[in-house]
Order: structure tokens, then C-alpha cells, then sequence
């Protein structure tokens, strides 16, 4: 018998294909991060976190060319898998682990894959308190349910977060709940647009494609834990007859041309929130970025 994978709801992996894609991911992630090398670990990162991941690594690389001298390996322990069944691909999973780095933080990750004969590759990752994961509607047997990207059953259909909470960013407005990644991120901007001899001026735009496609698990309220991405554009300008201060060795290694006047910097962030069912305000749980690619001027 041929099953389909595009039409039948399937479990998108077993719990030892999840182990496995974890176990591979950490040992490669590893050998990157030691050598600063991203070709070691190209194979099993795409999306935020492959653009988050390459830029660090080039930096890095720039800054210490003999590899990472303060290299811990990374280790996680006590993993929780919620495996949703779906029909169609991409196929995705999440992993929750404790890590030996950053205190007690959980690390979250999504895993996806778009077919069969493709490897399964990280592509959200967020760390979050212990605590403000939710738990998850699962079935008899133990899966999770994914949510659609257009599901009007929430306060902001998933396909939609990036969008609204780009809107957000700029103009305060919107169903965000105040906190650490909404409001408090809104007022640290404000206080950096303008600093002694240097104005700041931020742009955020949503990604919504591809591999940054937003994913959506349903909790046991009828809620749903969403990840999704944006790309933010942070311009530094100097004031007549001054330059831009030096940002550091690592933000010069991913800048093309010269720092004077300006420099604009390019930014991917993976958020992680709670979207509730019915209406409401969403809460942003976790928020992961990094510089991708600066311009100076």
C-alpha cells in the first residue's frame, strides 16, 4: 500500500527520528561554532536560524581566524518532543531541552523538513524561562495538533504575526500584551534614536515565506504557541563633522564599505508567542536575533 504523504495526517516523525535530527544538529552545530566554520553545520540549519547562525560564525571567523578559543561544547538534556500530525509538508517537530549555557533557560527548537529524501534542518530556535512554555494539546497517542497559518479562530491568524507585529514595532499600536520583546523593546529603541552626536533609526519588516514560514502548535486552552520571523534595519547616523563610533571588530567584519557618516545594519529576528484563542492580547514569549549584514558609509 503507497501511502501519500501530501494528503494523509501523519505523525511528522517518530520520537527516535526526533532524537536523531537533535542529536546530529548539536554535534555539527558544535563543530561549527568551534572552528567558526558554518559550512560544518550548512546541512542542518535553514531559515532564522541558518542566517543567525552563518553571520555569527563568519564574524567570528573574521575576528579569530584559528577557530573559537572559548568554545564550550553545547549540551542539552531533559528533551521533550511534541510532534504534531499533519498532512502535506513540510514535515516539523519541537524540541525543549535544558542547555548548559545561559542559566536555566529552555532552549526551543523547531525542526523542518520538506521531504522524504531531505534532511531534517533547525530552523527556530528561541530560549524562553523555564515556566512560560505552555503545554500542548495532544491526541490519545501522544501527538500534537498543528495550527494553519490562516486560522481566524485566534487573535491574529499565525500567517499574520510577523506583519502585525512589524506594524507593532513602529507605531506602538496593535494586540501585543506590554513586555520584555513589545513594550519594553519599543522603549529602548526610543532611548537609543538619540544619543550624544548619533540619531538611530529602525525599520522592521515581516518574512512570511518559504523557510521563514510561520509554525503554530495548539495548546490545551485552544490557544497556539507561534514561531515566526522578522527582519529589522537599525541606521546609525552621526551628526555633522563627527563619525559613526566603531560597533566593535565583529559588526566590522560583516560591514561592506566604510564606516563614517553612517552605518546600517541588518537584522533577523525569530520571535516565539502565545497567540490566544477568541480575542485578546498576544504575548511575545522569546525573541532570538542576530546581525546578519551591515553597510557603512
Amino acid at each position: 500500500m503507497v501511502v501519500h504523504g501530501e494528503k494523509e495526517v501523519l505523525p511528522s516523525a517518530t520520537k527516535a527520528e526526533a532524537a536523531k535530527a537533535l542529536q546530529q544538529f548539536t554535534a555539527a552545530y558544535n563543530k561549527a561554532d568551534k572552528a567558526y566554520d558554518s559550512s560544518l553545520d550548512a546541512d542542518y540549519v535553514t531559515g532564522a536560524l541558518s542566517d543567525i547562525d552563518s553571520a555569527r560564525l563568519k564574524a567570528g571567523k573574521a575576528v579569530s581566524p584559528g577557530g573559537n578559543a572559548a568554545h564550550t561544547p553545547l549540551e542539552l538534556s531533559d528533551v521533550n518532543y511534541t510532534i504534531p500530525k499533519k498532512a502535506g509538508w513540510p514535515r516539523w517537530f519541537l524540541a525543549d531541552a535544558a542547555g548548559n549555557k545561559f542559566g536555566n533557560a529552555r532552549w526551543i527548537f523547531v525542526f523542518t523538513r520538506g521531504g522524504l529524501d531531505e534532511p531534517w534542518e533547525g530552523t527556530y530556535l528561541t530560549l524562553v524561562a523555564p515556566g512560560d512554555l505552555p503545554k500542548f494539546k495532544t491526541d490519545k497517542d501522544g501527538w500534537a495538533e498543528a495550527v494553519p497559518a490562516n486560522s481566524t479562530e485566534l487573535a491574529v491568524p499565525p500567517g499574520d504575526l510577523s506583519k502585525s507585529y512589524a506594524a507593532y514595532l513602529k507605531d506602538g499600536k496593535g494586540v501585543f500584551a506590554p513586555g520584555r520583546h513589545t513594550s519594553a523593546w519599543r522603549a529602548d529603541r526610543e532611548k537609543a534614536a538619540k544619543r550624544p552626536g548619533l540619531v538611530s533609526q529602525f525599520i522592521d519588516e515581516p518574512l512570511t515565506s518559504g523557510d521563514y514560514a510561520p509554525l503554530a502548535l495548539r495548546t490545551v486552552d485552544g490557544s497556539a504557541l507561534v514561531f515566526f520571523t522578522t527582519r529589522y534595519y537599525e541606521k546609525r547616523t552621526a551628526y555633522a563633522g563627527t563619525n559613526v563610533p566603531s560597533p566593535g571588530k565583529a559588526v566590522e567584519a560583516l560591514t561592506k564599505g566604510e564606516i563614517k557618516q553612517s552605518l546600517t545594519m541588518e537584522i533577523i529576528s525569530n520571535e516565539l508567542a502565545l497567540d490566544p484563542k477568541g480575542s485578546g492580547k498576544v504575548q511575545v514569549i522569546g525573541r532570538t536575533q542576530g546581525l546578519t549584514s551591515a553597510k557603512g558609509e
